[in-house]
């Protein structure tokens, strides 16, 4: 039984009194492209990651979220300069810090940069037939050309409103060579 592995590049989340800020009073998101979970998109909105070494270009997922954060590869945070936690989104509780800087404004977050922890989305349907449920750690096997690869401490997250498809990161994708359309398998 085999799903889909997407790459998830470098991205931030905003809730929308940040959103105003970075883009001004009234300012929304913009749909560039839908992401595989229902109601997630890719907007047009960029807005510069600062670090204490360096910025990076990321883009906004929508909707806006409750808090602002911001994931990164490990590559990326490097780049920028700074220690970021593996973390499930939305867990950003003690991660460091950054600027965040768009064409109306700033914002400094306290905390909100994180290495997003790979991970599985699934409906309840789904956990059932792959016998697994919700916060459970997995390894899944990537059959790339060449470059096959196992990844551990995968975790699965079960809701409703899920697609079932897994999500790396750059840093993992490139040593897997997860190019184009690639599938998964969890191995016991």
């Amino acid at each position: 039984m085999k799903f889909l592995v997407e790459t998830s590049a470098r991205h931030a989340h905003v809730s929308p009194a940040d959103l105003e800020t970075l883009f001004g009073k009234g300012s929304e998101l913009s749909f560039r492209k839908e992401l595989s979970q229902p109601g997630q998109f890719a907007s047009n909105e960029k807005i510069k990651v600062i670090g204490p070494r360096g910025e990076l270009s990321v883009t906004i997922l929508g909707p806006t979220r409750g808090k602002s954060q911001v994931e990164l590869s490990y590559t990326d945070a490097r780049t920028v300069g700074i220690t970021a936690p593996v973390r499930e989104s939305g867990d950003v509780k003690g991660t460091p810090g950054c600027k965040l800087v768009g064409p109306a404004g700033e914002v400094e977050l306290a905390e909100g940069v994180i290495v997003a922890k790979r991970h599985i989305h699934m409906t309840p349907a789904d956990a059932e037939k792959f016998d697994v449920k919700d916060k459970d750690i997995v390894s899944v096997k990537v059959n790339t050309l060449g470059r096959a690869l196992v990844f551990g401490d995968t975790v699965v997250r079960v809701h409703p409103n899920f697609a079932l498809a897994m999500h790396i990161d750059t840093d993992e994708s490139n040593a897997a060579s997860a190019a184009g359309e690639v599938y998964g398998e969890i191995v016991k």
